[in-house]
Formats: C-alpha cells, sequence, structure tokens
C-alpha cells in the first residue's frame, strides 16, 4: 500500500504547486502587459492603408501619420495593401498582434458593404477596433473635361439609350462608388458597365486613355483645378464646402448610403491604455497646421469622431 500512497502524494503535491504557481504568471503576465502598455510605444507603428500609393484614401493618411508621430514619439511607417475592394490590407489590421504597433485605416468598402457580397476573412464589429475618425473622403462620378456628358442625367439617359455600352472605371466590386452605381442603375432600369481596376490612379488613367466613358470612385483635385475633369455627382451625404455646385445623391432623389469617412483603426484586444494613447497622438495631429493645410489643399472636408461615435455612425447606416 506504501507504493501507492506515495505515488498519490506525489501527485496531491505537484496539484498544490500548480495552484500555487498558476496566479503567480497570471499575475507576472498581467504585470509584463501593463508594463509593456505603460512603455508604449518604443519601437516605429506600422499604418496600414489598403488603397495604392497616391490613391484618395493614401495621401490623407500619410499627412495625418506624418503630424502624429510627434505626439507619440516613434516614426510611424505606413504601408499600402491594396486590394480586393480594401479588404486585403483590412485583414492584416485584423490579425495584427493587439499591443498598438499595427494600425491603420479601415475603408467603407471592406467594412461596409464587402462582408454582405462576398465572403472574409474576419468580422469587422467583431474584429476591429475604430480609435477615430479625422476626415471625409471625396467619391464621385466625374468625366473629361470634353466629355459629352454634363450632368448625371446624362449619364443615366445615354444608358438608356445604349444598353451596356455605359462604361465606368472604378477601385473594383465592392466599392462605395461601384454600390452607388449599381443602385442607381437599378432604380432608373439601366445597365452600366463596369470595368474595375486596382484603384483610383488607374481609373483615372483609363478614363483620360478613353477606355471608359465615365469614372466613379476617388478623384484628384489638381485635374479639377487645371480643368481637365469635371465632377458630375459627388457621392456624399453633405455637399462638399470645395465643390458646392455639384450635386450629391439625396439631390438627385437617390437615398442611398454613402459612408466615406477617414478612420483608425486597430485589432480588437488592445490595452485600453494604448488605444488612448493612439487616439490622443492622432487627435492632436489633427490640429496641426500642417495636417489641417494639406487637407484643405486636397479639398478635403476635416472631421473628428471618436471610436464610440464611429460606432453608432455605422449602426444607422
Amino acid at each position: 500500500m506504501r507504493p501507492q500512497y506515495r505515488i498519490s502524494f506525489h501527485a496531491l503535491f505537484l496539484l498544490c504547486a500548480a495552484a500555487c504557481v498558476s496566479p503567480l504568471l497570471l499575475c507576472t503576465s498581467a504585470f509584463a502587459q501593463g508594463t509593456e502598455a505603460a512603455r508604449y510605444p518604443n519601437r516605429p507603428i506600422t499604418f496600414i492603408v489598403p488603397t495604392p500609393a497616391g490613391s484618395e484614401a493614401d495621401l490623407p493618411c500619410r499627412l495625418i501619420a506624418k503630424e502624429a508621430e510627434k505626439f507619440l514619439g516613434q516614426p510611424i511607417v505606413v504601408v499600402n495593401k491594396p486590394g480586393a475592394s480594401m479588404t486585403i490590407g483590412i485583414a492584416s489590421i485584423v490579425v495584427a498582434k493587439p499591443d498598438g504597433y499595427t494600425i491603420g485605416h479601415a475603408g467603407h468598402p471592406g467594412t461596409f458593404f464587402a462582408p454582405f457580397m462576398e465572403k472574409i476573412p474576419y468580422q469587422p464589429v467583431r474584429d476591429l477596433k475604430q480609435i477615430m475618425q479625422f476626415g471625409i473622403i471625396n467619391i464621385a462620378v466625374f468625366v473629361k473635361a470634353d466629355s459629352p456628358f454634363k450632368t448625371f442625367k446624362d449619364v443615366v439617359e445615354f444608358a438608356r439609350k445604349n444598353p451596356k455600352k455605359l462604361t465606368y472605371g472604378t477601385s473594383g466590386t465592392g466599392t462605395s462608388a461601384n454600390v452607388a452605381m449599381e443602385t442607381i442603375a437599378k432604380r432608373e432600369g439601366v445597365q452600366f458597365t463596369i470595368v474595375p481596376f486596382k484603384g483610383s490612379p488607374e481609373t483615372q488613367a483609363a478614363l483620360f486613355g478613353g477606355h471608359v466613358l465615365v469614372a466613379a470612385g476617388g478623384f484628384g483635385q489638381s485635374l479639377i483645378d487645371a480643368g481637365e475633369t469635371r465632377l458630375l455627382l459627388l457621392l456624399a451625404e453633405a455637399r462638399s464646402p470645395y465643390y458646392p455646385e455639384v450635386p450629391i445623391l439625396k439631390d438627385l432623389g437617390y437615398d442611398i448610403p454613402a459612408p466615406t469617412v477617414f478612420n483608425v483603426v486597430g485589432p480588437k484586444g488592445m490595452p485600453e491604455s494604448i488605444e488612448k494613447k493612439i487616439e490622443d497622438a492622432f487627435t492632436k495631429a489633427m490640429k496641426e497646421p500642417a495636417f489641417i493645410n494639406g487637407m484643405r489643399d486636397l479639398r478635403l472636408t476635416v472631421v473628428y469622431r471618436n471610436g464610440s461615435q464611429l460606432d453608432d455612425y455605422d449602426r444607422l447606416r
């Protein structure tokens, strides 16, 4: 019986030891995480932009990231990961370690539309933490200055008389512009033909090359200022102070959601103290003259919402 007693005693000893050590390990781990959060950031931060370099989302993100560096005390490295209606770049944010060293922009094509149109490797509400909003993106339907289309009504009428011959370029299927154009086509009883590209720079090149009749998506204000392109319709919820003469969707009777938010997000699970440091840094960056002037030069409206306000905004869409 003694050998059996010794075995039982040994097992009991191990169980007791484990019971004592486990809380100690948990406390040590929590202390380490707390210390790391307190030291944040102590190395460069990656900011993922899910669109090509030079696109309508890329430049504003670079503007604010550059200013936020001053308040975080570490470089913010902007990395472009375009494709699949922004879902490739957003997925890279989702799978990152929630330590604040990988954050980025998550545009509505990849969070608002894509989940309802295709299978994607994340669920926006579950997997993303919205930190703040810093502006509104410009999305429009536009043509070359010498186009016969003077208004958006001209585009619709051409499509009505020429089924499937109205070609429009955009940054892929599932984008805000694509959804808006197809919804309009359905309501008007006409057919548009989409020609998808990787981003707005390619779309604009195709427009000037005569490969598409119309472009729908981000646009360069320099081309507008130079008189080379003409805006027909802004896919927005309010008129732009920079283009007050350009109608928006509701002006033409189209009740279509048009979320166009520049935001900063991170993977779910970041410590609250780290989220607060990021939010504070980017909020302060919004007040810097270089950011304000840069957004003005790009003809972009500066708008602030915190993370909770952004969540409420998305629920209302």
